[in-house]
């Protein structure tokens, strides 16, 4: 018997390669493809899905992890992997966090999307080690610390420091020092330049709900 799929991406040439893989897989068939993530937990109510390959970031900014959190709450055995290409650095530990079965990067990782899948289905939760290396100005997304990463992200909303270190529960002077630390290891000379390169590369990405 073959496994129910469910594609959620926005991008064709993804969403078509995943369709081709699926069709010339005997282990699986494809039910559905959705360019919005927000439309998933209806089809889960309605049709027998068995797997759904989820991207994050969706049609009308709708977030996958968003969807994921919530078909994991009301389905819990249906297997959930996400697929992306973005290297944001939260992505992976909320995965992990909601529940979601397995996460792929679509760009470099060494296992196929098909034995993700497979492996999936067999009860693996199958996770890479750490998000893809990108290099920013003199420095790779490696290189910051977790709450370095946590203040760009607060950066890229445009807020004061102090906003920002109400926000994360820390002092305007923690936050001054945590930017400071991400210029001298950029080598960016202003806080636009930095949030402006980390946003366009995907390293952080802010969405509505947080």
């Amino acid at each position: 018997m073959a496994y129910n799929v469910l594609i959620v991406e926005d991008q064709d040439i993804p969403r078509d390669l995943f369709e081709i893989y699926i069709g010339a897989s005997d282990n699986f068939k494809h039910l559905l493809s959705l360019a919005n993530a927000s439309a998933a937990l209806s089809v889960c109510r309605n049709s027998k899905v068995d797997l759904i390959l989820m991207d994050v970031m969706t049609g009308f900014d709708h977030n996958g992890l968003d969807a994921a959190e919530v078909i994991k709450q009301q389905f819990p055995d249906i297997k959930i992997i996400i697929v992306t290409s973005m290297p944001e650095y939260s992505w992976l530990a909320r995965a992990r966090e909601i529940g979601v079965d397995s996460f792929w990067y679509k760009d470099g990782q060494k296992d196929s999307i098909l034995d993700v899948m497979e492996r999936t289905m067999a009860g693996e939760h199958i996770y890479p080690d750490e998000t893809p290396l990108i290099r920013i100005g003199n420095a790779t997304n490696h290189e910051f610390t977790e709450r370095e990463l946590d203040v760009l992200k607060e950066l890229t909303t445009g807020d004061t420091n102090a906003e920002i270190a109400k926000r994360l529960s820390i002092s305007v002077a923690t936050v001054k020092s945590h930017i400071q630390h991400l210029m001298e290891k950029t080598g960016f000379k202003t806080r636009t330049e930095l949030v402006s390169e980390a946003r366009g590369l995907g390293i952080v990405i802010k969405s509505k709900r947080e």
